[in-house]
């Protein structure tokens, strides 16, 4: 991504609040479900890739999960989520970073990507996305993009539409697909967009 991507979505985070962009959840059921189905300690490591202020961390943190990492190419969207959770943000690692370029010092246990991935479009970015959750993810890969049903622009921008099958050919060097469904995703403004979740455990 260039520097132009990380000033799209500064502005974005700028200039909207979460009931004016199409991604807020007010729960994020699909995405708890299949965490909590893979029955982990609560000292596993899990991150949430392009998290900006979603409300996931808040539900993990009410969870008892106590390794949260959330990772966001806009800083803007991880103050307003720090902002939210008060003093239990300081219970959270936060990192700025495009996922293109980020460069784990450590492992997951789970690597959860709701609505980050589908903006790589560029075969470049989707194989630099490959070979960081082939270094970094140990346990569990959680996967959600816009279904071939769904919306094929988001935020003005070109996104690439999956569906389980084409996910699951694409990690299937490293990870063994446990489970995929689409669910229908109400945007604040009423409108409906489909979206494919993966679930994935790390081969052996």
């Amino acid at each position: 991504m260039t520097e132009g991507n990380k000033q799209h979505w500064e502005t974005v985070y700028q200039t909207k609040q979460a009931n004016e962009v199409s991604w807020t959840q007010e729960i994020p059921q699909t995405s708890l479900d299949f965490i909590l189905s893979f029955n982990l300690p609560k000292s596993a490591s899990i991150i949430d890739i392009g998290g900006g202020d979603s409300k996931l961390v808040d539900f993990l943190l009410d969870e008892g999960y106590e390794n949260l990492t959330v990772l966001d190419i806009s800083a803007t969207a991880l103050e307003r989520a720090k902002a939210r959770l008060g003093e239990r943000a300081e219970k959270v690692k936060w990192i700025v970073a495009d996922i293109t370029d980020f460069k784990p010092d450590t492992s997951y246990d789970v690597w959860h990507d709701r609505a980050a991935f589908h903006f790589l479009t560029e075969n470049e970015q989707i194989e630099k996305y490959l070979n960081i959750v082939h270094a970094a993810v140990t346990g569990f890969l959680l996967i959600g993009t816009f279904s071939e049903d769904g919306p094929k622009k988001c935020s003005g921008l070109e996104i690439k539409q999956y569906s389980g099958t084409s996910l699951e050919n694409l990690f299937k060097r490293d990870f063994t697909k446990i489970a995929c469904k689409t669910k229908d995703h109400i945007t604040p403004f009423n409108t409906i967009q489909n979206f494919t979740f993966c679930s994935f455990k790390r081969n052996e």
